[in-house]
């Protein structure tokens, strides 16, 4: 056993991971990134088809992010950022609000994506509480929604993996039945629908929408639910029943901005605004850690007041607005800016889902293959007629992601959802290999 692998075992307790698995399969060692490569200790090249936990948005060791980073790591590493401010903060925010959805325009910084959903959940409390609302203590969220692992956001996530063990210790959320397009209740296709599941999100408002402060929604694509895509008008029936319920509209688009959904951000699909958006993963292109909720004027105005009417948001993290992140956020931004890049991923994602559907569809497990931008997702079933899931002890997606190391693909499905989630940049022929290689070790596994 390489010398690493054993003071990595001896040392470290992975996150999300049973470790009891690493004695079959030792941790990689990681040694450079080049592009969507990584490359091990042993010599090994792996494609990193899932963008390192679907952050790395330009690939590993960018050149023009590395060279911000070098950049500002000789002026400035960091400073408090309460009544001290840099300019790459300064000037993050200023190229943001050039292409945020309309009406975003305020920025609260914070260092992961779970506490900008707790900080954006008790900004949207305290707002109503500071304008006449002290009634509205109430959240909704969608079923199977993931919104991150502290106690807040975990109460607004829905999936059983991360949340059934600590129910006796969470906040109560409204929790309104979610689309599932794979199984549509109603006989529908996400073509010919009319999101008529969004009856239960009115039945649930009229019920508790005068005491609820804001429905928070990973917006077109529940990612950890299985990368579930539903339409835009979803979106716009909830922009409509918030605006009649003075309820606030949370988007969380730290999985999904960026360009991940083919536009520059989730909610871009709908042509409508939240009134609060949370934003992280892709906003550095995975170098440094750095999240943000961006909310309106109107939110911010109800907070600004003389120091002693105690309407401040007394909320802050130590890393707040970090300079080497916002430095790493800013060369991500002058990247994408002339479009270039977000229009060779639009072309490259209609060639991905084209191969994908025509390499996975014919086999007998193949459920269903659904696609957004470049991300993929298809789902494994024991039946295609009567769409019944796989055994979950089985751990059907485990076992084809470990083939699939071996082949150098990372894929790391959700349960029995293999998903590809590459960066930006990924080339067609990069497409070819991990989807062979894919197809291959499903085969291996279910074979036909």
């Amino acid at each position: 056993m390489n010398e690493w692998v054993e003071k990595d075992l001896k040392y470290i307790w992975h996150p999300c991971s049973q470790m009891k698995d690493y004695e079959t399969l030792s941790p990689i060692v990681i040694e450079r990134g080049e592009g969507i490569y990584l490359f091990d200790t042993e010599g090994n090249r792996y494609v990193d088809v899932i963008s390192s936990w679907w952050c790395n948005l330009l690939g590993h060791c960018n050149p023009k992010i590395n060279a911000a980073v070098k950049k500002q790591i000789d002026s400035l590493e960091h400073v408090i950022f309460a009544n001290f401010t840099h300019k790459p903060a300064i000037t993050l925010c200023e190229k943001l609000s050039k292409i945020l959805p309309v009406g975003l325009c305020k920025f609260n910084f914070t260092d992961n994506g779970s506490s900008a959903i707790e900080a954006a959940m008790k900004v949207s409390f305290q707002y109503h509480a500071q304008t006449g609302n002290p009634q509205k203590t109430k959240f909704m969220a969608l079923s199977d929604a993931y919104h991150g692992e502290t106690i807040g956001a975990l109460s607004a996530g829905d999936c059983d993996l991360y949340t059934k063990l600590y129910k006796p210790i969470l906040m109560d959320i409204i929790r309104i039945k979610g689309p599932d397009c794979f199984r549509c209740p109603y006989g529908k296709t996400r073509e010919n629908c009319n999101c008529e599941c969004f009856e239960d999100a009115e039945k649930q408002f009229e019920k508790y929408g005068e005491e609820t402060a804001a429905i928070l929604v990973e917006p077109m694509l529940q990612g950890s639910a299985g990368m579930k895509i539903y339409p835009a008008l979803y979106l716009k029936k909830l922009r409509r029943i918030c605006d009649k319920y003075n309820v606030h509209l949370l988007a969380d688009e730290i999985a999904t901005g960026f360009g991940r959904t083919g536009k520059m951000f989730a909610f871009d699909h709908a042509g409508v605004s939240p009134d609060i958006m949370c934003l992280s993963k892709g906003l550095t292109g995975g170098y440094m850690p750095c999240a943000m909720f961006v909310t309106t004027q109107k939110i911010y105005d109800a907070f600004y007041s003389d120091y002693n009417e105690g309407k401040s948001f007394m909320h802050s993290h130590t890393y707040s607005g970090n300079p080497l992140a916002c430095a790493a956020a800013n060369a991500v931004l002058d990247i994408l800016s002339d479009g270039s890049v977000l229009k060779q991923a639009q072309e490259n994602a209609i060639y991905f889902n084209k191969i994908i559907k025509e390499k996975f569809l014919p086999h007998k497990n193949a459920g269903e293959v659904r696609s957004i931008g470049l991300i993929n997702a298809i789902e494994l079933v024991k039946d295609k007629t009567t769409k019944e899931p796989l055994d979950g002890k089985l751990r059907t997606g485990y076992q084809i992601y470990k083939k699939a190391l071996k082949k150098g693909v990372i894929l790391r499905p959700l349960g029995d959802v293999i998903y590809f989630n590459p960066p930006l940049i990924i080339e067609k022929k990069d497409m070819d290999f991990v989807t062979d290689t894919a197809l291959e070790c499903l085969k291996e596994v279910l074979p036909e």
